[in-house]
């Protein structure tokens, strides 16, 4: 420390710099009530909102809108913190018009770091984490309460704006989806099915059905066939089995039913055999075509399979974009409203100005000491004997006229001293004597 060893030292550098710690003082003073009122006042407001989960279970009435709320809402504050959003925001309430220096950019930069939005998630269930948000903060600090109050339910209120449009825009995106693949489903079948009639009159495939099918009616036609050929034979052999004796009348009567047995008999036979060949020369195919046709049958199933998953879709898409027309899914609601708020968050400028008082006093102390440190002689008897080991015999004190007065009072003490103990010790060698 120099010559700065004790604390009289301390107090004779304290005497000695008294200007200087004085002006270091008030000059600090000066600069630190000048910086307080230098310093705006911020308030900050807050508003919180819900989110309601869906009012009906979704094995119920199950939505269409996937992912997850931490999700959904990170894209949506991604998009409040885009810059055309906060430049909309800024003109609407008019921000920062007092600050004419600001660029826009700027302007845009401040506001995004005077805004902040925090999330709560969900408590979890069981040992999965869906990502469930239940609570969202909107936090805004602006240099005027009624800006920040402005601010933070402008921001809210978008979120549920966007949220409510993002759901409703995805349900509706789904449900034309699937009414789009279901148009285009049964615009293929019927085109395929064009197709077919046009590929069955080309090759001269007027029966309608399946190969299987035509092979099943010519099987069930040569039965009806063989036994037409059966009652045909009996018939003949029952004509023939007439009996002679009987009278000719009679004979003739049984003969003639008979033979129209017969002939109806034979009749059906001729139709069904017609009808046997048609179907047999339908058959008679190259196998191109039984290739064809089988190709056919093949597409218009799976179009068929395709159609009824497109139809189930497409029918829960219409729940969901139900629900979110009817406001029965997923909802943002306002749990608490942001307030006009009353005092400032930011420091007291009274505080800024004593802190400042005291960092100038801390200061001028820092100052004399480095200029003790500067000239570091030395200055009385005492630290002549510290610092040397060297008694003085007299100490002659500085007399110049600013010190003069100042040490006379030291002198008189002196003096008085020395007279006090000379007849201390004469009273103490008489009383020996």
């Amino acid at each position: 420390m120099g010559p700065i060893y004790t604390f009289d030292d301390i107090i004779d550098m304290l005497r000695r710099r008294a200007g200087v710690i004085i002006l270091v003082t008030l000059l600090g003073c000066v600069a630190s009530v000048f910086w307080a009122l230098s310093i705006a006042h911020v308030y900050q407001s807050s508003e919180v909102i819900q989110i309601e989960q869906p009012k009906i279970a979704n094995d119920l009435a199950p939505s269409t809108v996937e992912g997850s709320s931490a999700r959904r809402l990170q894209l949506i504050e991604q998009q409040l913190m885009a810059r055309g959003t906060l430049v909309d925001i800024i003109q609407r309430f008019g921000l920062y018009e007092d600050l004419t220096a600001l660029r826009m950019s700027e302007k845009v930069d401040l506001l995004r770091r005077s805004v902040t939005i925090t999330g709560v998630a969900a408590p979890r269930e069981g040992f999965a984490d869906d990502g469930t948000i239940s609570v969202m903060t909107f936090t805004a600090e602006m240099g005027n309460p009624a800006d920040a109050q402005a601010v933070a339910r402008e921001f809210a209120d978008r979120t549920r704006q966007m949220s409510a449009a993002q759901r409703q825009s995805q349900t509706l995106e789904t449900l034309e989806f699937f009414q789009r693949q279901e148009q285009n489903l049964i615009r293929d079948i019927s085109t395929l099915e064009a197709e077919l009639a046009n590929y069955r009159a080309e090759n001269d495939l007027s029966l309608e059905g399946s190969l299987e099918f035509r092979r099943g009616e010519i099987s069930s036609l040569n039965d009806a066939i063989l036994e037409l050929d059966r009652e045909i034979i009996a018939t003949r052999l029952a004509r023939d089995r007439v009996n002679p004796d009987a009278r000719a009348a009679t004979i003739a009567r049984e003969q003639a039913e008979l033979d129209a047995t017969m002939e109806s008999l034979t009749t059906q036979r001729d139709l069904l055999q017609e009808q046997r060949e048609t179907l047999t020369a339908s058959l008679q195919t190259s196998p191109e075509v039984e290739r064809e046709l089988a190709r056919f049958e093949r597409r218009m199933t799976q179009l068929q399979n395709q159609l009824e998953v497109i139809t189930a879709r497409r029918n829960e898409a219409e729940v969901g974009f139900s629900l979110e027309t009817d406001q029965r899914g997923e909802k943002l609601i306002t749990l608490e409203q942001a307030e006009l708020p009353e005092y400032p968050v930011s420091a007291s400028r009274k505080k800024l100005a004593i802190i400042g008082g005291l960092a100038s006093i801390m200061l001028g102390l820092f100052v004399a000491f480095l200029l003790e440190l500067r000239r570091p002689v030395i200055r009385s008897a005492r630290q002549m004997t510290r610092e040397t080991g060297l008694i003085p015999v007299v100490s002659i004190p500085d007399l110049s006229p600013h010190e003069k007065r100042r040490t006379l009072g030291k002198v008189w003490q002196e003096r008085l001293n020395a007279g006090k103990q000379g007849r201390a010790a004469r009273l103490a060698r008489q009383q020996k004597g």
